[in-house]
């Protein structure tokens, strides 16, 4: 099975830690935790489980997966003026910083898991991941699944 998912890959994985205040700003004694890219990873998971919802059960065999995350890249990596449509010499070929790779794979598991496409993420016994820039086709990722 391979999934074309299209939007901006956001991590996971990463979470934020604060006291829950009531009225007048008085500490409730709970704690509250959020992911620090929360509406980022909330929008990419969403948009992994619309390409993968399917009327087929879950997958219930163990699973190989190859996940290529395409980036966007910045506008620093282009020139200016009448060759902005050219990359600079020094762009970096391949995308080497934040995102984490192992976290934008957690995000993605996920959402797989939410979209009912296998059971649970245990179920994952190969996988491979790599990140490029979305030089040639627009931000996303493509995700091939196969029963092993």
């Amino acid at each position: 099975m391979k999934l074309d998912v299209y939007g901006t890959p956001a991590p996971q994985g990463s979470k934020r830690a604060f006291a829950v205040r009531g009225k007048g700003g008085i500490p409730t004694g709970r704690i509250a935790v959020i992911e620090s890219s929360h509406d980022r990873v909330k929008s990419w998971r969403q948009a992994v489980i619309d390409a993968a919802l399917s009327d087929d059960d879950a997958i219930a065999e163990p699973l190989a997966v190859k996940m290529l995350f395409f980036l966007a890249r910045p506008k620093s990596h282009y020139r200016t003026g009448r060759n902005a449509d050219r990359l600079r010499e020094n762009a970096p070929r391949r995308p080497a910083k934040m995102p984490d790779l192992s976290k934008l794979v957690r995000a993605t598991e996920d959402a797989l898991t939410d979209a009912g496409l296998w059971r649970d993420d245990a179920q994952v016994v190969e996988i491979s991941a790599m990140k490029y820039w979305a030089d040639s086709r627009p931000p996303g990722a493509v995700i091939v699944i196969q029963e092993t």
